[in-house]
């Protein structure tokens, strides 16, 4: 009834004639263009969905993160926050670290900033890897890492990976969960889950890996391609669990680190 008299109305409604039609009169212009929304925020410039891009449908934003986590806009240096762990991993140390130095530190082995090919070897064994994929993972990484991280500019035959550096040797067609300087961004995290955690809200499944891998990818950035997609399914085949999913505190563990200390804990006791 109520949307009969409104198109029935001029453009402008008459604030004396029709006082409760206002809002009415304000929607159904957005309502024409898609009656599926759910809701329609009264200030159009805080709408994440657009009409007439399928695509932010489709990857949908959490509106209500900032209800449910302080300041997720704010990249956080030391902690990997989401709304479940607003302070981080409890109990945990950062030791003045950047949560990418953290996610990183877990593979110096002895402690002294620098990461060879032979501590990122015993890294992933410690955290499960077999031995064919630590052999050649290491010589990778520590491949593609070593001259962006380096102290000068001369290589170094060694392969080392310098901590201190490690922000420079972030690589494009990622999530963006670590910004340029390694800190960590809550709300790009928080986007893995929204835009791709289409089974369960707070995994995901291979299948929707395989989309956020896709998702993420920059144009003609074959180095970020491959180096993403290796970076998620080394991930998903240690760390998934028994149904096959991805879970989110496991993936917010990896961003920070703690997870490699949990997985190599776990084997040591097994």
């Amino acid at each position: 009834m109520t949307l009969q008299l409104v198109s029935s109305l001029p453009a402008r409604c008459s604030r004396l004639a029709v006082p409760r039609l206002r809002s009415s009169c304000k929607l159904s212009p957005r309502a024409s263009m898609s009656s599926s929304f759910s809701s329609v925020p009264e200030d159009a410039s805080m709408e994440t969905e657009a009409p007439h891009a399928p695509v932010t449908r489709e990857r949908r934003l959490n509106p209500s993160l900032h209800e449910q986590l302080p300041k997720p806009y704010l990249a956080r240096a030391l902690e990997a926050v989401d709304p479940s762990h607003p302070q981080g991993t409890r109990g945990r140390d950062p030791r003045g670290l950047t949560v990418l130095q953290q996610h990183a530190a877990f593979f110096d082995r002895n402690g002294d900033g620098i990461i060879y090919p032979w501590e990122t070897f015993q890294g992933l064994r410690a955290i499960g890897c077999g031995l064919p994929v630590s052999f050649f993972g290491s010589i990778l990484i520590n491949l593609l890492l070593t001259f962006p991280t380096q102290q000068g500019w001369l290589p170094s035959p060694l392969l080392p990976i310098h901590i201190k550096n490690i922000y420079k040797g972030k690589h494009g067609s990622d999530s963006e969960s670590y910004d340029t300087e390694g800190r960590f961004d809550p709300s790009k995290f928080d986007a893995i889950f929204s835009k791709y955690g289409r089974t369960h809200p707070d995994a995901l499944t291979l299948e929707e890996l395989f989309s956020m891998l896709k998702g993420n990818r920059n144009m003609y950035d074959f180095v970020g391609w491959v180096a993403a997609a290796g970076e998620w399914l080394l991930l998903y085949s240690v760390a998934k669990d028994k149904d096959g999913l991805l879970q989110r505190e496991t993936v917010r563990g990896a961003f920070d680190g703690s997870l490699f200390e949990r997985l190599q804990d776990n084997k040591k006791s097994s």
